[in-house]
């Protein structure tokens, strides 16, 4: 594919770069100049309110105020798109690909091998009118403040006078709707791409095949993205309520998406009006001038990670002459070999480069240790369904005009949404769910007739990797003409439920998303497992919806208002310890006499922990790291799994069996010494480890992890238990919405965790944590006169 020219060297001139920036954005179909005015006001804690008279006006507006907080994580995402953070940062640095921290070269080396620019012109050829207004706003917004911030002297330091803060161009706009497009795809594979070689000759001959694929390898090779108990980064949790289920009548809508703390994938808030046509507010990301999660005046919605699959693996049958030739029909084809380098590095460091392989099926990929290695007799490509998939951003903009749950479905009718489930209410008392993301059109028949060789085949039901036969051109994804897309599931055939009642999705597939009612059938096992364990999320979610509704959960009533779902998702009930510590308190008991010092100690500590994840939870710290160690002991569940009663199975601790006894007390004891070599005591409260200092104040932090089953997850990627520094939190919930309405529009209140910026020394960098450590909401004006109340200075205006 072809690359991206390398950016104008720093001795340039700044103002010619930006000059030649605003000549590319402004393509033939502009329209005649005018003068025209966008308004930006900010309100409580910053959040930006755009207000223009078309599309153009609202990306101009968005991209502005945007980098008012955000410049120079926008111009580093921008370094990342281009392919360049080598040659400006050197090779010792990292970066993110979807959840993958890779160097610098192999950020690059995949980015620059994957991004075609002409590919990505004429699939987004197709982009409408008012987005490609949007987006040509948005280009122009961002260099006007890069052009300002310059000329007064004011781009944060950690940006300031670097030769890659650079002019942005529609084609950077391009490159990151696909890499937001393939987070849970191709990019989630991005280093097994980079690691796709032929294999190494040995007198003339192929190396010998690949060892038995490990399991567990091969579940973390599933797990990089989507799909995973043990919590990846990327999650959420979506509550909806209908009349039959809220005090008025009126939807009320949860969104509590669990997403990264810094980087470019944070969440940022923004209102934008359009007099007339658009009136919309919520959390925006990544480059496109649109609301992901949010509410207009008749509807709310939000998005959690879905379980269906993006793509497929491919396994290739291999002439045993040369390993870049493969078999389809009987036929020989050769794979495309593309040499990728990168430029040299402002210290002259050495070229880099790398070759990289490609099939009719996708590229090549390879992960040994999971049995997909690139051996004598197969090798394994990637099909992507939503590489190219350039439709996301006109979805957005449609749900954003929806009056009601019908309209934002058909809104999505056009298959957009790349890896999301969609779970929104409206005004009228109507909830839903619905799954209509981008999978690939493979039915159960067809995994079973294209079924690869025994042990790829096998990593379906082993670790949820869809292998199919790419020796037979029969074993292509079927197409429906009702498709959006060739060889996707057409909408008509995705799961979607509309009730009065309630919907939930906590990234579990489709199955329990209202328990009560039977889930669709005729549903490709690539959208979703039915009838499988389910996350504790999950389960936890629908017990607290059961007990609102039941009215037995200690709360006033049966229904579940606005003030009932705020209170419910920051009561931080640990459901792992809510499943196994009566029977640990049992057995502590019976067992005192024959315990370790450390372990009667952990006894002690659990048996008065208030099995929470609050703050000042006692004990909550010494729970996290027993249960990190006991959830992996082997037969641990007392009740095992019945597909009959999933909300309330696996359960207990098998305390009767000798060996899992002996195992639990000695994690328990592991434990206790862990939290005590970390300098903290056996009993100390969640929020002394698990809290950040904000503007010289520390402050503590309530919610839990994944493997804990706490709604309000908090996690440190990367860490592994807890240390010295305690728990460093870097991501889950991010932006929270709870949205209702009344007869003038939207009540909504919200918290974004981390605050409106990234940059360090902003006054908004984190000043909302403090509000969601005190379980406190910010009201969201969205009415002209509630922006009025919380008007923060002098409307910005300026003319484009």
């Amino acid at each position: 594919m072809r690359t991206m020219q390398p950016m104008s060297p720093p001795n340039r001139s700044f103002a010619l770069a930006l000059a030649a920036a605003a000549a590319l954005a402004a393509c033939s179909s502009a329209p005649p100049a005018r003068v025209r005015t966008v308004q930006i006001d900010r309100t409580t804690y910053g959040i930006a309110h755009i207000t223009a008279p078309d599309y153009e006006g609202i990306g101009y507006g968005f991209a502005y105020a945007h980098a008012q907080d955000d410049l120079c994580l926008m111009a580093d995402r921008l370094l990342t798109l281009r392919g360049e953070r080598t040659r400006y940062l050197g090779a010792q640095g990292t970066a993110h690909i979807s959840l993958n921290q890779l160097s610098n070269p192999r950020v690059d080396l995949f980015i620059r091998a994957h991004m075609d620019d002409a590919v990505l012109e004429s699939a987004a050829s197709a982009w409408s009118p008012d987005l490609q207004a949007a987006v040509r706003g948005y280009v122009a917004g961002y260099n006007r403040y890069l052009q300002n911030a310059v000329e007064a002297g004011t781009v944060p330091e950690s940006c300031r006078g670097k030769p890659w803060l650079q002019p942005m161009t529609v084609g950077d706009v391009r490159r990151g709707v696909e890499n937001t497009m393939i987070l849970g795809s191709l990019g989630a594979f991005a280093d097994a791409v980079l690691d796709a070689d032929p294999p190494a000759r040995q007198r003339g001959h192929a190396s010998v095949d690949a060892p038995t694929p490990d399991g567990a390898a091969a579940e973390l090779a599933r797990d990089r993205f989507n799909s995973n108990p043990e919590g990846a980064a990327y999650g959420s949790n979506g509550w909806a309520f209908g009349r039959n289920a809220t005090p008025d009548g009126h939807g009320v809508l949860l969104g509590n998406p669990h997403f990264p703390w810094s980087g470019p994938d944070r969440f940022w808030e923004v209102h934008l009006t359009i007099p007339g046509t658009l009136d919309v507010m919520g959390a925006s990301g990544g480059m496109l001038p649109v609301v992901l999660i949010g509410f207009n005046r008749d509807v709310a919605w939000t998005h959690t990670v879905s379980t269906g699959q993006r793509f497929t693996l491919y396994e290739l049958t291999l002439d045993p002459a040369d390993p870049t030739v493969y078999l389809v029909d009987g036929q020989r084809r050769k794979m495309t070999a593309r040499t990728v380098a990168l430029p040299a590095g402002a210290e002259g460091s050495r070229p880099i480069s790398k070759v990289f392989y490609d099939s009719e099926w996708g590229p090549i990929v390879a992960m040994p240790k999971a049995g997909l290695g690139w051996t004598a007799s197969h090798a394994y490509a990637l099909h992507d369904a939503n590489t190219l998939n350039m439709r996301a951003g006109d979805t957005w903009m449609r749900m954003a005009r929806a009056h009601d749950v019908g309209e934002l479905r058909a809104a999505m009718g056009n298959q957009g949404l790349p890896w999301v489930n969609t779970i929104a209410a409206d005004r009228q008392g109507n909830a839903m769910y619905a799954d209509l993301s981008v999978v690939p059109d493979v039915s159960a028949a067809m995994l079973e007739s294209c079924a690869p060789s025994p042990a790829a085949a096998a990593l379906f039901d082993r670790a949820g990797l869809a292998v199919l036969d790419g020796s037979r051109s029969a074993c292509a994804w079927s197409r429906d003409a009702a498709a959006t897309q060739p060889g996707i599931i057409a909408a008509r055939r995705m799961p979607v439920l509309v009730t009065p009642d309630w919907v939930q999705n906590s990234n579990d597939s489709y199955w329990l998303s209202n328990p009560d009612v039977p889930p669709a059938t005729g549903i490709s096992p690539l959208v979703g497992p039915v009838g499988t364990v389910q996350g504790l999320r999950t389960r936890s979610a629908i017990q607290e919806i059961r007990g609102r509704l039941a009215g037995s959960d200690g709360l006033a009533g049966d229904r579940m208002g606005p003030s009932e779902l705020r209170s419910v998702i920051f009561r931080d009930r640990n459901f792992a310890g809510e499943l196994v510590m009566d029977d640990l308190v049992a057995a502590c008991k019976a067992a005192d006499a024959l315990l370790s010092r450390d372990a009667r100690e952990g006894c002690r500590v659990l048996s008065a922990w208030d099995r929470t994840d609050d703050a000042g939870s006692a004990g909550a710290p010494l729970f996290r790291e027993f249960w990190r160690k006991a959830r992996g002991i082997p037969n641990v569940w007392r009740v095992p799994f019945d597909p009959g009663r999933p909300v309330a199975t696996p359960s207990g601790l098998a305390m009767d069996r000798r060996a899992t006894r002996d195992a639990v007390f000695q994690a328990l004891a592991e434990a206790v010494a862990l939290v005590r070599a970390a300098g903290f005591a056996p009993d100390v409260a969640l929020g002394v480890p698990q809290s950040r200092v904000v503007h010289g104040h520390r402050v503590a932090l309530h919610g839990g992890t994944e493997f804990e089953g706490v709604l309000n997850k908090l996690e440190a990627e990367g860490q592994q238990a807890i240390d010295a520094g305690g728990y460093r939190v870097d991501f889950g919930s991010s932006y929270l919405q709870v949205v209702t309405f009344d007869e003038r529009g939207p009540l909504a209140q919200a918290i974004l965790t981390y605050g409106q910026s990234g940059e360090p020394g902003s006054e908004h960098a984190y000043d909302q944590l403090p509000l969601f450590a005190a379980k406190h909401w910010q009201s969201l004006p969205f009415h002209p006169e509630d922006v009025e109340a919380q008007r923060i200075g002098q409307p910005l205006r300026l003319e484009y």
